[in-house]
């Protein structure tokens, strides 16, 4: 391995450190909080799978799906479909629990696996503590369900206590205690106050959550649309993480009584409805923090991409086809919007913000409406179909969402032809000087842009690179994208969610972006002394290559 990919040299040691600039001073916390959103897609990636299994054995087991298709109405069958369904619900019965590892895995510098361990044994703690305390001082009381607020507390107190002592040395009569045997240890002490803490404070906590939803329905369907385009217009930096968790499974999304139990959270309750083989009508109004996405995610972004492409000058179009077809199939299938929506983020914010508007304007139809289909990721035609169609319409009116997609189609489709043309946005295949650019695949790279290993590998024979296997291409690409980062030196962290890899980088200026699109990304942004770039499905990929090279924890 080249010199160039060792992870501990850095720039500058033997200088006196200066103090921090201001600008340094305020990403700071921006780049914790995008970490903190990133931790929490470790669990929700778990969802679709759960998902899939209430979504079917759910559905089939339903009395009413049994009445109407005797074919389902047999004992074996019906027990495979009630097995399914209940081995999803324990999922997200546990979902508090998931997001307390989530976080300590995402955060952790070492060792995440210590991490994960201290992560639950503090969870489980502060549970008990809890639940001990209310059945000492108040018998009678309501349990108590911190959630996701317990989970986040208990999670940073956890992988903050890891990140300090996981490498600590006691006297050698505690020797083997010491190390990551203590993080647990010292994790489950600190957990005793704080579920004794949360005993205190908790109740009134809730009960001003509950009043916060309350007022939030109030706006009925104003409220929603704030909701839809608030989450949208902050996804342009990655934080929609950070806003529709409290929706989906605090008081913030609703309370509702599910087959005799009390459950918090728009996401909760859906599923807890979906699990309820007593459950009629409609369900609750809390998937009016779901319902919205599908005509956007379905109809909208796709018809964006047919004007994209419409506009295009014909010559070039072919060039492009695969790319539009790509992402518009991504959007539509799986509801993973970022490739659609770097096309026109960065060369016309503004066209971000309508899209934007567009998303909270569906979310405002969708609950006036009243479409009541909920969603475990995203609003693609997998959980359209799972959540929506195998539900029947009598419980989620899916059937508006098809006029509604058709009219939003057109209506993404002639806004955005209109305003490509007009303003002349150079959105993918516009800008004759850069079609060659935009066309070179990741794994053919430019030999006079790349670093000097790469080049003398690439000038040793083209055969031998198109011999190479998977890994070896993965592996020389990610060296060239560790040079256009600055190189190993300027890498202070590297992550990655769905599509994104997110750098935190020690120089944002040593960041060669026009390089990095020649490397795939679909685009990169600077955010708060951190580069992001949109590489799809790739991006972890090259995450847990780029730290392998490094020597950083992945």
């Amino acid at each position: 391995m080249s010199s160039a990919v060792t992870g501990d040299a850095r720039p500058d040691t033997d200088r006196p450190a200066s103090a921090p600039s201001w600008k340094t001073r305020l990403s700071s916390p921006f780049k914790n909080l995008q970490k903190v959103g990133k931790a929490f897609m470790l669990p929700i990636a778990i969802l679709p799978a759960a998902g899939l299994l209430l979504g079917v054995g759910g559905a089939l087991s339903n009395p009413t799906t049994v009445a109407t298709y005797p074919v389902l109405d047999n004992a074996l069958v019906q027990g495979l479909f009630t097995v399914m369904a209940d081995a999803g619900t324990v999922v997200f019965t546990n979902l508090a629990l998931l997001l307390s590892i989530g976080l300590c895995i995402g955060l952790a510098k070492r060792d995440k696996g210590t991490a994960a361990l201290a992560g639950i044994v503090g969870y489980l703690v502060m549970v008990g503590t809890t639940a001990s305390m209310l059945k000492l001082f108040d018998p009678e009381g309501e349990a108590i369900d911190t959630g996701i607020v317990g989970a986040l507390v208990i999670g940073a107190i956890a992988v903050t206590l890891h990140n300090r002592y996981h490498d600590i040395q006691l006297p050698q009569v505690l020797g083997f205690f010491g190390g990551s045997r203590f993080v647990p240890i010292v994790v489950s002490l600190a957990a005793i106050p704080v579920g004794a803490a949360f005993f205190l404070i908790w109740p009134p906590i809730q009960h001003a959550l509950v009043g916060a939803g309350e007022s939030i329905a109030t706006l009925g369907p104003v409220g929603t649309f704030l909701y839809g385009f608030l989450l949208r217009l902050s996804g342009a930096v990655g934080l929609h993480h950070m806003i529709y968790p409290l929706f989906w499974y605090t008081p913030l999304g609703g309370t509702e009584t599910v087959a005799g139990a009390s459950v918090a959270g728009a996401q909760n309750i859906f599923f807890a409805q979906l699990a309820d083989p007593g459950h009629q009508g409609l369900y609750t109004e809390g998937t009016k923090y779901f319902a919205g996405r599908f005509d956007t995610m379905m109809f909208g972004l796709p018809g964006a991409c047919l004007a994209m492409y419409h506009c295009i000058p014909a010559e070039r179009r072919k060039k492009f086809a695969g790319l539009f077809v790509g992402v518009a199939a991504t959007s539509f299938i799986t509801g993973i919007t970022e490739p659609v929506e770097f096309m026109f983020l960065f060369v016309a914010p503004l066209l971000y913000v309508l899209h934007a508007f567009f998303d909270g304007l569906s979310f405002l139809v969708a609950d006036l409406l009243d479409i009541r289909i909920g969603n475990t990721f995203s609003g693609g035609a997998i959980d359209f179909t799972l959540f929506g169609i195998l539900q029947g319409n009598a419980q989620t009116h899916w059937l508006y969402v098809i006029p509604v997609g058709i009219l939003w189609f057109f209506l993404y489709y002639v806004s955005f032809r209109v305003l490509i043309t007009r303003f002349n946005i150079k959105t993918p295949g516009r800008d004759a000087a850069a079609v060659e650019e935009e066309a070179v695949p990741a794994e053919v790279p430019s030999a006079g842009d790349a670093p000097a290993g790469a080049a003398a590998a690439a000038s040793a024979g083209a055969g031998r690179t198109a011999r190479a296997g998977r890994r070896e291409e993965l592996e020389e690409t990610s060296t060239q994208i560790i040079a256009a980062l600055g190189g190993a030196e300027n890498l202070e962290d590297v992550d990655a969610c769905i599509t994104r890899l997110r750098v935190s980088v020690l120089d944002p200026g040593r960041v060669d972006k026009a390089r990095l699109k020649q490397l795939g990304a679909v685009d990169v942004f600077e955010v708060a002394g951190g580069v992001q770039a949109v590489y799809g499905g790739k991006a972890v990929l090259y995450k847990g290559i780029i730290n392998e090279m490094i020597g950083h924890d992945d």
